[in-house]
């Protein structure tokens, strides 16, 4: 089962420095995420989301790829890569995976212009060594799926930071 962690910084920059600390555990092993997601609020009130894969990219190329291929056997190429370009870019502007973009644009208007909150999917971690590597960003807890105690080992993890 998999945990959400969301937790805001006073920057996008933060919320991205965060994010790629995230990473560099996961290549640890550390650490299995399902998602890490940024959203930040504009000064004119709009959310914006950040996301590792964009989906509507990856489709357009799967696509195109699969176009060429049936382009080549019905001697077409060039309309296969347009028609399969256009069929996988639509599908996959039409797929989410991870996070729910509305859940994440909704808690995203609770933010002040120029902060940022980072979603965390956690598929499985080793909690204490997490927790130390992520101790001097700071940030406020949003929300979690976590128990108490995790989540309070969260909270104080992320206080010590303003503590040195």
């Amino acid at each position: 089962m998999s945990d959400l962690v969301v937790v805001v910084y006073p920057s996008e920059a933060r919320a991205e420095e965060v994010r790629q600390k995230l990473f560099d555990l996961q290549k640890e092993y550390l650490l299995e995420l399902g998602d890490a997601v940024i959203a930040t609020k504009t000064e004119s009130g709009r959310v914006k989301l950040n996301q590792v894969v964009n989906t509507t990219a990856a489709g357009a190329a799967t696509g195109s790829f699969w176009g060429l291929l049936i382009g080549f056997l019905f001697l077409n190429p060039l309309l296969g890569v347009a028609a399969g370009a256009a069929s996988g870019a639509l599908a996959g502007a039409l797929t989410d995976i991870g996070i729910d973009d509305k859940f994440m644009k909704d808690l995203g208007d609770n933010l002040q212009p120029g902060s940022a909150a980072l979603f965390v999917l956690i598929r499985k971690m080793t909690a204490d060594k997490v927790l130390k590597a992520v101790e001097g960003f700071g940030g406020t807890v949003l929300r979690t799926s976590l128990d108490e105690t995790r989540e309070d080992a969260l909270r104080d993890a992320l206080r010590q930071a303003g503590n040195q």
